[in-house]
């Protein structure tokens, strides 16, 4: 069994390039509903996906109380690594050794960021902009779950993610490799005044802490989003599709 997936977007992103021994479920009863249909279709086209119809209560059954998987849920199969291949995982020390020497690159750092809505908007804006690396810590995070990969709509298969135990450990080994480290904060310089780095890693601290202070120490330079309102932050998921913006406008 993998990964499961919800979502209409997030699951026609994943039937593009299923697992061998992947499996559509669909609600039964609900055979005039073309989003439905469209998915079925899908799954049958690829020629890799089984389809099986359940009831209501069994497809509630497939994913965590509350989700609301609307008709549809995919269990990804297995990968070749025997895991769900939904997600591409990969280590910062192993996504710094394939770039070339003359290549730019953008990572988006997340510290503290425990809302998995937020996690999975940042990644479609990851997507979007060619964020090369999101880095996620495995404590103080939420992880890359069902609900990231549904709010991504299919994103979370094409960033790589990198879950680490040590945020600052691998800070220094992207510095090693070239990066700039930028860490946001509403106290920096204003991002239209910066000339972003070739290579450069933008980090994201939580809406009500920001970033940590050890994480925030590691930064080369502290960036900020120039506003006009009359709250004190953007959601964290905003900002970082500005910051990503900020970066691609300048090269």
């Amino acid at each position: 069994m993998g990964e499961k997936i919800t979502g209409f977007h997030a699951i026609e992103e994943a039937l593009k390039t299923p697992n061998p021994g992947s499996t559509l479920f669909l609600v039964r009863g609900k055979d005039a509903d073309q989003r439905l249909k469209n998915l079925e279709n899908l799954a049958k086209a690829n020629g890799k996906t089984f389809v099986k119809r359940l009831s209501e209560s069994e497809l509630d059954r497939l994913v965590p109380e509350g989700t609301d998987h609307r008709g549809a849920v995919l269990d990804s199969g297995a990968s070749k690594e025997g895991r769900g291949g939904s997600v591409k995982n990969i280590s910062v020390k192993d996504y710094c050794a394939s770039l070339k020497p003359d290549d730019g690159a953008l990572v988006l750092i997340l510290d503290g960021i425990t809302d998995p809505h937020n996690i999975g908007a940042i990644l479609r804006s990851c997507d979007q902009f060619g964020c090369g690396l999101l880095v996620v810590p495995q404590r103080r995070s939420a992880s890359v779950n069902e609900t990231v990969l549904r709010i991504s709509s299919g994103a979370a298969r094409y960033v790589p993610i990198a879950t680490v135990v040590n945020l600052i450990r691998e800070i220094d080994i992207l510095k090693e490799n070239g990066f700039w480290v930028y860490g946001s904060d509403m106290n920096g310089t204003s991002a239209s005044e910066i000339k972003f780095a070739k290579r450069t890693a933008i980090v994201m601290g939580s809406e009500g802490d920001g970033m940590s202070r050890l994480v925030a120490s590691t930064c080369d330079q502290i960036v900020s989003i120039p506003m006009q309102g009359h709250i004190d932050s953007l959601n964290v998921s905003v900002a970082a599709g500005i910051l990503m913006y900020e970066f691609r406008r300048a090269k």
